[in-house]
C-alpha cells in the first residue's frame, strides 16, 4: 500500500467487494455456459457416432477407447494449473473459467464410468452427477451473496428445493417406466468399438 495514499476508506472496500463479487458470478456465468454447451455437445456427439450417422470419431490408443471423460480431466488440470502459475488477468481468469467448464462437463458426463469401470455410456449416475454440478454452477452464478439473503429469499429457496425434489422423483418415475434407457443401452451394444 502506497504510504502517500493513506487509509482505504469503507467505500472503497465496499467497492472492491462488489467488484470481486460480479468478477466471481461473472466467470461462473461463463463456466455455466461452456459446461451446458459441452455436455449437450457431447452427448450428441455419442449418440451420433452409436447410431452410426457420422463416422467413429472417437480417440483409440492400440486398441483401447480413450473416453472423453480423460479430456475433462486433462482441461481441469490446464485450468488449475493457469490459475497456480500463471500471472492472473482478466483474460487468463475467462479463459480458465471456459476451460473449467468444458472440463467439468466432459468429465462428469461420464461420472458412471468412474464407478463403474466398463459400465454403460447410458448410466443415470452420470446424468445424475451433471444436474448436481450444473445446479451448484447456477448457485454460484445467480445466487445472491449471503450478506444479500433475506428472510424471504430462504422461504423462495425452499419451495424451490421442495418443487425441485417433486419434479426429480416424478421424472425419476417417468425415466423407470420409459423404454428409453433400454433403447439406449442396446444402441450402444451396437456402437462401433
Amino acid at each position: 500500500m502506497d504510504a502517500a495514499a493513506g487509509p482505504i476508506s469503507s467505500r472503497e472496500v465496499t467497492y472492491a467487494a462488489a467488484l470481486a463479487t460480479r468478477t466471481r458470478k461473472h466467470l461462473a456465468r461463463l463456466a455455466l455456459i461452456a459446461f451446458v454447451f459441452t455436455f449437450v455437445a457431447a452427448r450428441v456427439v455419442v449418440y451420433l457416432i452409436m447410431s452410426r450417422r457420422v463416422p467413429d470419431l472417437y480417440l483409440y490408443v492400440g486398441q483401447t477407447h480413450v473416453h472423453h471423460l480423460n479430456y475433462g480431466i486433462f482441461a481441469l488440470c490446464i485450468a488449475g494449473a493457469v490459475l497456480l502459475f500463471d500471472p492472473r488477468t482478466l483474460g487468463h481468469l475467462r479463459a480458465c473459467a471456459l476451460f473449467y467448464g468444458v472440463g467439468l462437463a466432459l468429465t462428469f458426463d461420464e461420472f458412471g464410468m468412474w464407478l463403474h469401470l466398463g459400465g454403460s455410456y447410458w448410466q443415470r449416475v452420470s446424468l445424475d452427477a451433471v444436474i448436481i454440478v450444473g445446479a451448484l454452477l447456477t448457485l454460484v452464478a445467480l445466487a445472491p451473496s449471503w450478506r444479500e439473503i433475506r428472510a424471504r429469499d430462504l422461504t423462495v429457496a425452499l419451495y424451490l428445493l421442495i418443487a425441485v425434489g417433486a419434479f426429480v422423483l416424478a421424472a425419476e418415475d417417468l425415466v423407470k417406466r420409459s423404454r428409453l434407457i433400454p433403447e439406449l443401452q442396446q444402441l450402444e451394444q451396437r456402437a462401433p468399438q
